[in-house]
Order: C-alpha cells, then structure tokens, then sequence
C-alpha cells in the first residue's frame, strides 16, 4: 500500500470522505460500490467492487466463444479494467485501463460501431489496437463493463464490423448483464 499523508475524520454517523483527488485518480464515482477489508494489524482497505471481475471465469468463456464466432479477437472489461481477453495476448492486456473513449461510450450507453475512413476508438489504455465494436454491459438498469471487438492486428485488412459481429456483440453484453442479474 502507498501512503497518501491524507487524514480525515470519521464524523458522527460514522462517514468518512474519499478525497476528491483520490477519487479521481481512482476513478471513483458517485454511488460506485466498495469493498471493506480490515486485517489484523487494524488496517481497514476500501476496494472498488466489480460484480463483472467476480464473474471473469464466466466472461472468459464468453470471450472466447465469441472470438470464434465473430472471427475477431475480444475483450471484456469491468468498469475500470480488462477482465478477460480472447484472441490477442493476455499478457498485453491483462489488466489494462478502460480508455477514456471507452468509459465515455459506456456512461452514455450506447455501442460503438467502426466506421470507414473514420479514426477508431482504442479501447485499452496504452494498446494501440483500435475496436471494431464496443457495447456496454448493463445489469439492473446499471453500466457494469463493456464488451470490445477489436480490429485486425494487420491496418491493411481493418474493416467495419458485419451484420453478424453487431448482433454477436449485442448478444455477449446482452449474456454477461443477465448473467450479473442472476
């Protein structure tokens, strides 16, 4: 753990205040979840909750049922990070940031599509593959991750997503939402 040099009080109902700073760098929003861990030594951690990062054995499977299917390489994501990956290599991605095109994209609830002649989104913070496809994952009525399409690793066979990977991409965040439901 690093030391912040931040001390704040706990008030009378118990409550105690994230600093902004701290909330920013850690993307903290209002009304995000957080987990409680204390230890033996007194100490008391507060994690951000991810009910998709639970569930990553199950998004794995997803990805890779739907890389085979779209014939593209796939990335699920939590609401901060990279939770599974089928397709490309783990190790590139593993644990990577959601980019800021990305969170934008899922606040707004919308899905991304690729379009020709037309600068494409990248995903992953410091990835510079680029998606072909990008839904967010809603769960009681709530923006949980996002499912990712990504683009040929090869620029000169970049392409537009068909038909049949729009539907598949729709159907995988449609699956790991009522998966979270359940």
């Amino acid at each position: 753990m690093k030391a912040t040099g931040i001390v704040r009080r706990i008030d009378d109902l118990g409550r105690v205040v994230i600093p902004k700073e701290i909330r920013r760098t850690m993307r903290i929003r209002e009304g995000d979840p957080l987990e409680i861990y204390t230890s033996t030594e007194g100490e008391v951690v507060f994690r951000k909750y991810s009910a998709l990062g639970e569930m990553s054995e199950n998004a794995s499977q997803v990805a890779e049922i739907m890389q085979r299917l779209a014939g593209c390489p796939v990335i699920v994501f939590d609401c901060d990070h990279v939770i599974a990956v089928s397709g490309a290599q783990k190790r590139e991605f593993s644990e990577r940031r959601v980019s800021q095109d990305l969170e934008e994209i899922m606040e707004s609830r919308r899905a991304y599509y690729a379009e020709a002649g037309k600068e494409r989104m990248k995903p992953a913070e410091g990835i510079p593959r680029t998606a072909l496809a990008a839904q967010p994952i809603i769960t009681a009525g709530d923006v949980t991750g996002a499912v990712a399409f990504l683009d040929s690793a090869d620029p000169s066979k970049t392409t537009v997503p068909t038909d049949l990977q729009r539907s598949l991409i729709t159907a995988a965040s449609q699956f790991l939402g009522r998966q979270l439901e359940a």
